[in-house]
Formats: C-alpha cells, structure tokens, sequence
C-alpha cells in the first residue's frame, strides 16, 4: 500500500502548488499546474496498478481522468468552440464512464438510503439557478442528473470512492454558481473549486486502486445489482 500512495505525491504536490496560484491571483502559475493535474493523476494509477494485472477498472478510471482533463482544458484544447458547452460535454463523458466503473465493477452494497439526498440536490441547483442558465438551461440540467449519477454509484463503493463523489460533487456545485452567478460568489470560491475537485479527483482514483486490490486478493461474490 505504502508503494501505492507514494504515486500520488506528484499530484497532492501539484494540486497544493495550483490551489495556492489561484488563493494568490497568479493566473500564470494557475493555468500550467491546472493542466498537470490530471496527467499526474493518471500516472499515480498507472503506478499503483504496476506489477500486477490491468483490469477493465484501471481502463475504465483512466479514460474518465483523460476526459476530465479534456474538461479542464476544454478553452486551451479546443478554443475555437464555446468553452462551457464543451466542459459539460467531457466532464459529462467523464461522469459516464464513472456510473458505468462504480455500478458495474466496484459495487459492493446497494444504494443507501442517504443518497436520497442527491435527489434533492438536483432539484435545489436547478430551481435557484434555472433564472441564470439561458440557453443552456437544459443542458445544465442533464449534465446535473449524470453528475448526481456519479454521486450515487459511488455511494455504493469503498469509502475512499463514496466520499470522492462527495467531494466532485461538491466543486461542480460551488463551480456552477461561480459560471452562472459570478457576482454571488467571493473570490476564495475559486480556491475552493479546484480544492474539492483535487480531492474528489484524488479519492476517487485511489479508492478505485484499493478496491481492484481487495478484491483481487480475496474474491467477491456477484455484484450486487
């Protein structure tokens, strides 16, 4: 295990280096280690993977990282198309191939009854923001149901994953508000964002490692539907 968190050094490091540049004002330092991130992450699994067999689970969790990196850098990688529209659309993807990782390969219980509250979530988002949204009202809307999707499938993981849905859902919620209500939200929002969204990022990734490795050292029964 110990093998297995020194991959994640690079990133806990690069994140602190970003969320800092942000707390500071330094859009200089901000914009580079923002699109580190995900790349680290993505070596930090391909580490704690190394040395045994690559399962669907390992593929599964690097295509949602590379798409969330597309995600992150929707305005560097493809600045000739609107910035939002595509962020939803690879954070969206991302999403996906997260409900598919946690529902139909990490699953070890059935849905508690506490994630209830997602539903609401839903619901509470939309209605105070639908006035701000405009056109991509609908949009915003699908995109809350995927991202609460996530929440919930990950509600039936390992610790690590139920509580880094938490934590991704908790960004994009401060991040929605941040887009569509800008003059609502303080500067150290911003800060906050990228903080949840490491940490989301980070649980995620190691929760899902922790679980392949517990599973491969003593089998499950069937997942449970």
């Amino acid at each position: 295990m110990r093998r297995l968190w020194i991959g994640f050094v690079p990133y806990i490091a690069v994140a602190i280096v970003h969320i800092a540049a942000l707390a500071a004002g330094s859009d200089v330092l901000a914009a580079p280690t923002k699109l580190a991130l995900m790349p680290l992450l993505g070596l930090a699994v391909v580490w704690g993977a190394w040395g045994s067999p690559w399962t669907p689970a390992h593929t599964l969790l690097v295509v949602a990282i590379v798409l969330s990196w597309l995600g992150d850098g929707a305005g560097t990688f493809v600045p000739w198309l609107p910035t939002v529209p595509m962020m939803l659309l690879f954070f969206g993807l991302a999403h996906l191939c997260y409900i598919w990782l946690f529902w139909r390969k990490l699953a070890v219980r059935r849905v508690p009854l506490w994630a209830t509250v997602y539903a609401v979530w839903w619901v509470v988002l939309l209605a105070v923001l639908w006035p701000h949204l405009g056109g991509l009202a609908f949009a915003v809307a699908i995109y809350g149901l995927v991202l609460g999707g996530t929440a919930v499938a990950a509600s039936r993981c390992h610790p690590l994953v139920v509580w880094g849905g938490v934590f991704f859902l908790t960004s994009d919620s401060v991040l929605a508000f941040r887009l569509f209500t800008p003059d609502a939200m303080p500067d150290w929002t911003s800060p906050l964002v990228m903080l949840t969204y490491c940490l989301g990022q980070g649980l995620i990734a190691a929760g899902v490692l922790v679980s392949v490795r517990v599973r491969r050292a003593a089998p499950t029964p069937a997942v449970i539907s």
